[in-house]
This record gives structure tokens, sequence and C-alpha cells, in this order.
């Protein structure tokens, strides 16, 4: 749908903007332009209706090079959204919307009717908003009409410039649901810039990730999410929003760091108390060090109910252990070849330093379901 081959914008020897830019946006995708302040993000978006000139390389739009097409009717089979709204303050909010749709010699009956058809779409009765002008609506109202602007002369391309920036967050996340809305119903082809990463990820297709007028990476926000392909990209969506996968986990990732513990000379009573006060099955027993040195199960404080007895005295002192730094994948095959519910973890001196179970397996694949769906 939109090609760029090659494209650089320089615009002084010390000042390059987009730098040699290679990039396909596809048909009926919402590509994602985002990166830190001076990345080219929005140079690049405003090459396309060629508000801005590249230096060199090509564009093509829907296989035809961009710079051999008269600019103001490009412009107008463009569409084109931004913070600032730009609507025309003398004009109603219906002759904004039918403005582009003149210009092409629109018939008025034609024009009246698709006004109408846009204002119920983006959710603005026109029997109540047609004739008013923009002064007399919301931010958010404001931009709907925008939108609806932007989409008048049913433009198979939709350029947004930051959009929603101005706006206040419940807003912003109304109008960025009723974008997914209508991009399910109209297939349009999005190219939209956002300095907000939680928007990218909520609206792209695809996220071009840029600095220093490249692209640093160019994937889908699943992948973004799963696979970034450096410090810069994970820095730059935030390490905690990151999907780590089983296989990257470490054991410390996902091990209770203050398990359940007592020393040896605590008698049975108290390991019994200890139990029903954290809920829990058993008991690490630790020396004075912290030295993992046995485990005391509710079996085993059955068994030995009637007697009175230290916590050392009914211990089991060998256990199936990890060290810190083994992945997460190799703990679950030691746990299913052991046939064990919980694996404690030990540093090089046999310190505890935390306790794997099934429980915190789950709450982690659950937590990495939770942002992959999110």
């Amino acid at each position: 749908m939109i090609r760029f081959e090659n494209v650089t914008k320089q615009y002084d020897l010390n000042s390059i903007a987009v730098d040699n830019l290679n990039l396909h946006i596809r048909k009926g995708e919402i590509l994602i332009l985002i990166g830190p302040s001076g990345c080219g993000k929005t140079t690049t978006m405003k090459m396309i209706n060629r508000l801005i000139e590249p230096t060199s390389g090509k564009i093509y739009i829907q296989g035809e090079d961009a710079g051999k097409l008269d600019p103001v009717e490009l412009r107008r089979n463009i569409g084109y959204v931004i913070q600032q709204i730009g609507l025309f303050p003398q004009m109603t909010i219906g002759e904004n919307i039918a403005l582009v749709p003149k210009l092409k010699k629109w018939p008025e009956q034609k024009r009246r009717e698709r006004v109408e058809e846009l204002l119920h779409l983006v959710g603005l009765p026109p029997e109540k908003f047609r004739d008013k002008y923009p002064f007399e609506l919301s931010g958010g109202q404001q931009q709907r009409v925008g939108v609806a602007r932007a989409l008048a002369a049913d433009p198979p391309i939709i350029l947004m410039d930051e959009p929603f920036g101005a706006l206040d967050p419940i807003t912003r996340e109304q109008l960025q649901d009723e974008l997914l809305q209508l991009q399910l119903e109209l297939q349009k082809t999005i190219v939209f810039v956002t300095h907000d990463i939680d928007e990218a990820l909520k609206l792209g297709t695809r996220i071009a990730l840029m600095r220093e007028g490249k692209i640093v990476q160019l994937d889908t926000p699943d992948r973004l999410l799963r696979t970034p392909e450096n410090d810069f990209v994970r820095d730059f969506i935030g390490r905690d929003r990151l999907i780590r996968q089983p296989e990257t986990l470490k054991v410390e990732d996902i091990m209770n760091p203050n398990p359940v513990t007592m020393l040896p000379t605590h008698g049975l009573a108290e390991g019994l108390d200890l139990m029903r006060k954290r809920r829990v099955d058993s008991l690490l027993i630790i020396d004075r060090f912290k030295k993992l040195i046995g485990i005391v199960t509710i079996k085993d404080m059955q068994q030995n109910l009637n007697q009175a007895c230290q916590l050392a005295e009914i211990m089991t002192s060998e256990i199936i252990t990890v060290v810190e730094g083994t992945g997460v994948r190799e703990a679950l095959d030691i746990m299913a070849g052991k046939r064990v519910g919980y694996l404690p973890v030990v540093d090089r001196q046999g310190r505890l330093k935390g306790l794997i179970t099934r429980t915190s397996l789950v709450n982690v694949l659950a937590e990495t379901l939770w942002k992959a769906t999110s």
C-alpha cells in the first residue's frame, strides 16, 4: 500500500531526520510510528502526503511514485488527523466534515448524506451536532469530528499525528476503543504517530520503533513484548511490560523469597502453630547461618503428634534443591521427574534463598498470558 525505498530527509549537514528508510506499510493495517522526540516519526508520516518532501529516495502509494503526483490532489485522497484537531471555527460541524468532498466537487445531496453517515459513525447524532460550531463541543467531541472529516472522502489512507495526545485519559481511552471499532468496519490503512507506548501496544497492528531516523525494530505488539531486539527497545517499552518466556526465566524470577522457616531447635507444637498462622503444609528448617538443613511436612507432624520433640528429630534432611541461576525450564523438569510439589532455591553455600511451588509457576504463567492478551 505504502512503500518507502531508501528515503532520507536531511535538513542540513548535521541534521538527518530520516536516514535511508525502507518500510512497507500493508493495506488495512494500523502502523504505529513511535520513538523518542526527534527520532523522525512525524517527518516520516508527513512525507507520505508530501507536507515534507524527502531529500532522496522514493515513496510509492498504491504502486505510484508519490513524488510524481499532484500534492494537492494527493492530500485530498489521504485523511489527516492531528492533535490540534484544526477544525475551522467559522464553519459548522457539518461544513467542516464536508470540506474535502466539496473540494472534490461532490453533489450537495451526496455531501449531506456523507456528513450524516459519518456523524452517526463517530457517535455524534447529526440532528444535534451537524449545525453546531467547534467551540460548542468538548475536546473529545471535536476530535471525533476530526476523525469524521478525515474519513469524509472515503480515502484509503489515514494519517494520524498524535490525535489523542491532548485529551484526558478517560476520553483518550474511549476514542482509542472507537478507532479500533471503526477500523474493524472500514479497514483503512492507518499510519499513527504517538509517543505513548501503551497507546501503541493497544492500537498497532505493527509498531515501528524509531531512533535517530532509523527503525530499530518493526514488529507486532506481541513480538515486541516477547522478543525485544536490544536494550533500547526493552527500556523504551518498559521492562515491566515485557513478556518473559519460561525458557528465559531463572528460578529467582518466580520464587517466593520469603518461605516459612524455623530453626531445628523449635518444638513440634511451635511448628504446628506457625503452619496454621501462615497457612502452609511444610516448614523449611535452617540453621543460624540460614543454611537449609531439612524440611518438616504436615505428614511428619501427624505421625509425631503424641511426642514432645524438636523439629530436628522429625525433619527430612535429604532435600531436592536448585541453585540460584537455574532456568525455570530445568526446575520444571526436576519437579516433574522427582514428583515433588516444591523446590527450595539455595545459593552456592547452601543458604536458603527462596522456594518454588506449583502455585508460583501457575502465577507466572497466568501473568504472562494476561500480558499477552491485554
